[in-house]
């Protein structure tokens, strides 16, 4: 949701003078395996008590996520296999923040865990799903909907789970219900095109 409003200033100012210097020095791919480590890097510091260090990784993270993609539009290095590798790198990068989330208390986060990665689970398959069959007319890879969890939101709960693990179960809860509403929102959208007598919007 909030990508939906802050991104066309987010591009501009902060994104778009980077990458075009970027590109001349790693590729793509390059920073989206970057932005793997990054991310993944952040879940020994959750788990280990450095809540600076981890949401600096997840700041680096998800900054060189919006690079990669730009990277590709500018060089004209857009490639399914890249766009594949970023999905696989976001999914990467969330599992291994619930991993750390999860290591600093097992005893009493495991159901909270679990329910966060049930719900990434079930948000991706609609969306992957959805993308499959409806044309994509967005200047990403394949069909996007903007919803209300996106990952500016995820982020911003990751930080908050980690600088105040006393109210982790009910921030938990509420990232889990949230990212469950998205996903239906989405299924209903999609439903709506799906079925629609205008067949130029599916392939």
């Amino acid at each position: 949701m909030l990508e939906c409003y802050i991104r066309p200033l987010y591009q501009r100012i902060f994104v778009d003078p980077v990458a075009g210097k970027l590109a001349k020095y790693f590729s793509p791919n390059a920073i989206t395996l970057l932005s793997l480590a990054t991310g993944v890097a952040s879940a020994p510091a959750i788990a280990y008590g450095f809540p600076w260090l981890a949401c600096a990784m997840l700041l680096i993270s998800g900054y060189l996520d919006t690079l990669d993609g730009t990277v590709a539009r500018l060089t004209g290095q857009a490639t399914p296999f890249g766009a594949m590798l970023d999905v696989i790198s976001d999914r990467w990068v969330e599992w291994a923040v619930i991993l750390g989330l999860y290591a600093v208390d097992p005893s009493t986060r495991g159901w909270p865990c679990l329910l966060m990665l049930g719900s990434v689970l079930i948000i991706i398959t609609g969306f992957l799903s959805a993308g499959i069959f409806i044309k994509n007319d967005s200047h990403k890879s394949f069909n996007y909907t903007p919803g209300l969890m996106e990952r500016p939101e995820a982020f911003t709960f990751f930080a908050l789970m980690i600088f105040f693990p006393a109210a982790f179960t009910w921030l938990a809860w509420l990232f889990t219900l949230l990212v469950v509403y998205t996903a239906y929102v989405r299924v209903l959208q999609a439903g709506r095109i799906l079925q629609s007598p205008d067949k130029e919007q599916v392939f």
